[in-house]
């Protein structure tokens, strides 16, 4: 369906670096202005790991778009303002229609891979078949008349109105549930979108992505709830010890206290791309992950790691047994993936969870989990 997209699997192959608009976008008829970040989607993810302020984390939105003023940085208007009003109409109509903010994300992002938040007319020898405006609906296949699909606000109604008809939508992946829609020849193509439609969507509301609710009581995202940014919380636990400390400068993520038999759920939808039993004496000797581990057995038990969009990656350590996933199985936010233990190197039962950016599995790619997860909406270490 789409005229601009691709057919890349975001969660097969490591995420192309790709610049990441962050943006203070004003209200629909106000002065649209657009204040953007530049850089690459790794750096804004570094932002987020290195700074450890509060990310506005009661900010998550009052449905209604807000105004952001006159600010702008020069040369770095990546978004055009007829992008910006098309994002903003998006989630204008989202709101009339008491979508959830996960759809007004999902949305969004359809837009930006469908016609890259442009009105597309008929474009001729380029047109995919008859597809036109901001979702490329076609009007072969019932989704209105040319007229009709050229007007955003019908498109988009029309666009949620299919939407809200997918079963679990809100649990699905991005890519997932916009395919439901969509019926796209690159279905795997939405998620490398769903970063800056989360970016977007918080720039005009206040912070709706890190939100769970509809329009009429919008309220930030609690451990095992999914925000509209699609991260949710592993597991619902203290945070113990902590990313890279004084005491323990090679830890590399952070450990969540829960008791043995927990479920761990995946933090995002991924592709499971490693599933393994790592637990052996310093003389190399295997221990196994058929028993409990110890401050003396290294490795991290049987663990799990989930690709995700953007070149981020998630590891889920110490499980109890092996795992319910399989490598090269997608997953959806908050989808089982094992139970929480003590195999490998462990002291008692607890997940270490680990946040790695550019698809870099190694110490070199980890970054700490605590103001990431903040930023996504799905704070650790915060009781339901």
């Amino acid at each position: 369906m789409s005229v601009l997209g691709d057919d890349d699997d975001d969660f097969a192959v490591p995420a192309k670096k790709k610049r990441l608009r962050s943006a203070l976008l004003a209200a629909l008829g106000v002065g649209l202005v657009l204040l953007c970040c530049g850089g690459g989607a790794v750096a804004f993810f570094m932002d987020a790991a290195r700074n450890t302020q509060d990310y506005d984390a009661a900010g998550c939105g009052n449905g209604q778009l807000v105004d952001a003023g006159a600010k702008s940085l020069p040369n770095h208007r990546e978004l055009s303002d007829e992008q910006v009003r098309n994002a903003a109409i998006i989630v204008r109509v989202g709101q009339e229609l008491k979508v959830p903010p996960r759809g007004w994300v999902i949305a969004v992002a359809t837009a930006m891979q469908e016609s890259s938040l442009h009105n597309l007319p008929n474009l001729g020898a380029r047109n995919d078949h008859d597809s036109l405006g901001l979702f490329q609906q076609r009007p072969s296949t019932g989704w209105g008349t040319p007229e009709q699909i050229m007007d955003p606000q019908y498109a988009t109604r029309k666009f949620y109105e299919k939407l809200v008809q997918v079963p679990g939508w809100q649990q699905l992946s991005l890519t997932r549930a916009a395919q439901k829609v969509q019926r796209s020849a690159y279905p795997n193509a939405y998620a490398k979108h769903e970063a800056l439609a989360s970016t977007v969507v918080n720039s005009l509301t206040g912070g709706a992505a890190r939100a769970v609710g509809d329009s009429n009581q919008l309220m930030c995202a609690a451990a095992g709830q999914i925000a509209a940014s699609g991260w949710t919380a592993p597991v619902n636990g203290e945070v113990g010890s902590g990313f890279r400390t004084a005491s323990r400068p090679t830890h590399q993520g952070v450990d969540l206290m829960v008791p043995r038999n927990t479920v761990i759920r995946a933090a995002s939808a991924g592709l499971v791309v490693k599933v393994r039993c790592q637990a052996h004496l310093a003389n190399g000797t295997e221990w196994g992950c058929w028993r409990d581990g110890s401050p003396s057995v290294l490795g991290c038990g049987w663990y799990v790691e989930i690709q995700h969009a953007n070149g981020l990656l998630t590891r889920y350590c110490h499980m109890i047994k092996q795992p319910s996933v399989t490598i090269g199985q997608h997953v959806a936010p908050g989808q089982e993936i094992g139970f929480s233990g003590t195999t490998g190197h462990s002291s008692g039962p607890h997940l270490h969870f680990e946040v790695h950016i550019n698809s870099d599995p190694s110490n070199n790619g980890a970054i700490d989990p605590v103001p990431f997860m903040q930023r996504m909406g799905a704070p650790l270490g915060v009781k339901p």
